[in-house]
């Protein structure tokens, strides 16, 4: 019997993904979360062979609960399921350690086999979204300019931005200025919204 772990904040979609699940005769779901940060507890109590996660939760995304799982727990392997195909997060989930990467549009059984496979160690990705990641060109944000933009996308204005990050205003000026010339932007908004695009937030 594979043990799942489901972490979804949707409580209709976590739901729905675990009576599905209750269906197949060899998969069973030992733990829901509607948390990222909860996702670690979960596993250390219920010990689940996979743990199936959304990317975007509160408390912590499901891509960073997988790197957590990764270095804590690397025995829980991990897929994501997200109604959001950015070939950035895809390029993330596979830099987090994640075994498995599908879309929620994908049929039920095919996120069952999904599952089974990631349980036996294999690797699960739409292959659309492979295909276009493998297109993508890597994030040319530095890690400090991608620290100053995903300030201002969750609307700190400069000042606020150099105090949070031990900087200038003036050196925050020019992380934006930089930030919008290198994704080729109009103004640090449209930076943020093609950066997040991307998965590079």
């Amino acid at each position: 019997m594979i043990k799942v772990l489901l972490a979804d904040d949707h409580h209709v979609v976590r739901s729905a993904l675990a009576s599905l699940l209750a269906l197949e005769p060899d998969l069973t779901v030992v733990a829901e979360v509607d948390r990222g940060d909860a996702v670690l507890a979960a596993a250390r109590a219920d010990r689940p062979d996979v743990a199936v996660l959304d990317v975007d939760m509160p408390g912590m995304d499901g891509l960073a609960a997988a790197a957590s799982l990764a270095a804590e727990l690397p025995e829980v392997r991990t897929l994501v399921l997200t109604g959001h195909g950015k070939p950035g997060h895809l390029r993330r989930a596979l830099a987090a350690g994640v075994s498995g990467f599908l879309l929620k549009t994908a049929p039920p059984e095919e996120l069952a086999d999904g599952i089974r496979k990631v349980a036996r160690g294999e690797r699960v990705l739409d292959p659309n979204l492979a295909l276009t990641a493998w297109d993508l060109a890597d994030n040319p944000l530095t890690p400090r300019e991608t620290d100053v933009l995903r300030l201002a996308a969750e609307g700190a204005e400069p000042p606020e931005i150099a105090e949070r990050l031990h900087l200038s205003p003036g050196t925050v000026r020019n992380y934006l200025t930089a930030v919008v010339t290198k994704l080729n932007a109009r103004n640090r908004t449209d930076a943020a919204r093609i950066a997040g695009e991307a998965g590079w937030l």
